[in-house]
């Protein structure tokens, strides 16, 4: 990366809100924060060269697609000003910032927002969640079941079993551990919520199983939400007179891609140290980018976790345990507030919510908030170095950031 990239600002909407209950819907929470996100970085929309919209469902749930020209709808000042949607999963944001990057440090425009949002509670729930398998191969997964991604989280689950063995307490103290880490996050889905003594156990009543593999609490939210971050060249914070060493950046990414089939992906995997090859390819990237050895390098992780067994397959494939061994971190405290790497201090997608095409960019702008010691009670103390891990479908596509502080 020859030319930095800077985070200047951004802005989270609240994801316990429910939009459709008070007569909104995704047009008003991209408008909210897109306005935030400008306030946030004490920018006038004139700033603003090129927009980036990370959006994965919107044809089903609001059957609302164009999703690139909607931000000068409901934003009027950013009328004439050239915008595009990525669909990605749930990696869609995470797109768009990539494309954005790409388009700062080729010199093409300093000042780009990219803006994350999905909103799943204008339908039932069970709609809702119908709505995203159309993230898997529809119809050539190969497996039953009623629910698509718990079950296959499940089998993710049931492949670690198989490979290496596995205890579903660390699965359920990654549950914990999220669901903690969220009643500090002020903008958390889950932030209320109440959990009894054996809401973290495998018991059938207060933990049902959803599918083999899943129970209630492993399952990350169906979320409301938008996320806005503006990313900047280094020639648009000398202009602007900002100071480069207090701003966060990205120092690092790494993205590749997988087929669709889940299946398929263990098969290409047998005989190999990690589960998904691509995926621990594309923290070396990241790492490689940002000119550090691993994740020894880094202060904390905001890091998928649609369900538990995502995190617990982020935290051997970052290199936290060997391969198969992520329960050594569980157990240690390793990922705990405090311990050597903390993980999602946030709360996650279990614990601070997951609107679908948001996730990227908030995790970028939580971040970035870590980096700068803005995190309020979410705070890692001294953060320097950050890393992000986004995935969309069943490990398909991944994306991963470095945030940094300073230039």
């Amino acid at each position: 990366m020859t030319e930095p990239v800077f985070i200047l600002g951004g802005h989270q909407t609240d994801f316990a809100k429910a939009w459709s209950r008070q007569g909104q819907d995704l047009s008003d929470m991209m408008r909210e924060a897109t306005l935030g996100a400008l306030e946030a970085a004490r920018l006038d929309a004139s700033a603003v060269q090129s927009i980036h919209v990370g959006n994965a469902f919107g044809e089903l749930q609001r059957q609302q697609a164009h999703l690139g020209a909607m931000v000068a709808q409901v934003v009027p000042e950013l009328w004439g000003v050239p915008a595009m949607r990525h669909e990605g999963a749930c990696a869609s944001s995470s797109l768009g910032v990539l494309a954005a990057m790409a388009e700062i440090e080729a010199g093409r425009y300093d000042c780009v927002l990219v803006l994350g949002a999905e909103e799943f509670k204008n339908l039932p729930g069970n709609q809702a969640s119908q709505n995203q398998n159309a993230a898997a191969w529809q119809g050539r997964e190969g497996f039953d079941c009623t629910y698509m991604w718990p079950a296959a989280f499940g089998r993710v689950a049931q492949e670690y079993e198989r490979r290496y063995g596995l205890d579903r307490r660390h699965l359920n103290r990654i549950a914990e551990i999220n669901y903690t880490n969220a009643r500090r996050n002020p903008l958390a889905q889950t932030r209320q919520w109440q959990f009894d003594v054996l809401s973290f156990t495998d018991d059938d009543e207060a933990n049902p199983v959803i599918e083999p593999g899943t129970r209630r609490q492993d399952c990350g939210q169906i979320t409301d939400g938008a996320c806005a971050v503006l990313l900047a060249s280094g020639r648009f914070v000398r202009e602007q007179g900002l100071d480069a060493a207090a701003l966060p950046r990205i120092a690092g990414w790494g993205h590749r891609n997988a087929g669709l089939r889940l299946l398929d992906k263990f098969e290409r995997s047998q005989g190999q140290p990690y589960v998904f090859p691509h995926l621990r390819r594309t923290l070396e990237d990241a790492w490689r980018r940002a000119g550090v050895a691993g994740v020894e390098a880094m202060d904390g992780v905001e890091t998928h976790d649609c369900f538990t067994t995502t995190e617990y397959v982020a935290i051997d494939h970052l290199g936290l345990t060997p391969p198969g061994q992520s329960w050594q971190a569980v157990e240690d405290g390793s990922i705990a507030p405090g311990g050597r790497c903390p993980v999602n201090m946030s709360g996650g997608l279990i614990g601070c919510g997951h609107p679908v095409g948001a996730t990227g960019t908030r995790m970028l702008f939580d971040a970035a908030r870590q980096v700068t010691n803005q995190a309020g009670d979410c705070q890692i103390e001294g953060a320097e170095r950050i890393q992000t891990l986004n995935i969309g479908g069943s490990c398909a596509t991944v994306v991963s950031f470095v945030v940094a502080r300073g230039g």
